[in-house]
């Protein structure tokens, strides 16, 4: 994958909700110019803003990969995945991560969750 494929969700239209959409955005755009660290702070303000946002644990899950935090990233997006089991960038993702670290059985079962969603 060349470049983050970016999922959306998020049906909640609080005011947390809305304020952690915003958050992710600014996330996006940290992330598009490789600033992880930054990114994940963010993100934690997303999360604590509104704890049911899918797109914020992928994120969160993505820039944790890109800094080689794999245990962490798998945190998130496992996380991600319980609130939307059929999220695409998390499956895509954790996938990603398993071939990062040798875990071929495992990247090939997100493969086929990811053939079934998306099919």
């Amino acid at each position: 994958m060349s470049g983050p494929a970016w999922a959306f969700g998020g049906d909640d239209s609080s005011t947390d909700a809305s304020a952690a959409g915003a958050l992710v955005k600014q996330a996006r755009e940290l992330i598009d110019n490789k600033t992880y660290k930054q990114a994940i702070g963010v993100l934690e303000k997303a999360i604590t803003a509104s704890d049911k946002n899918a797109d914020a644990y992928n994120l969160l899950g993505y820039s944790q990969r890109k800094l080689k935090k794999f245990a962490a990233a798998e945190a998130s997006y496992g996380q991600a995945l319980t609130i939307d089991p059929s999220h695409k960038g998390a499956l895509e993702y954790l996938g990603e991560l398993y071939l990062e670290t040798n875990r071929r059985n495992k990247a090939q079962e997100m493969l086929s969750r990811l053939e079934d969603v998306c099919s």
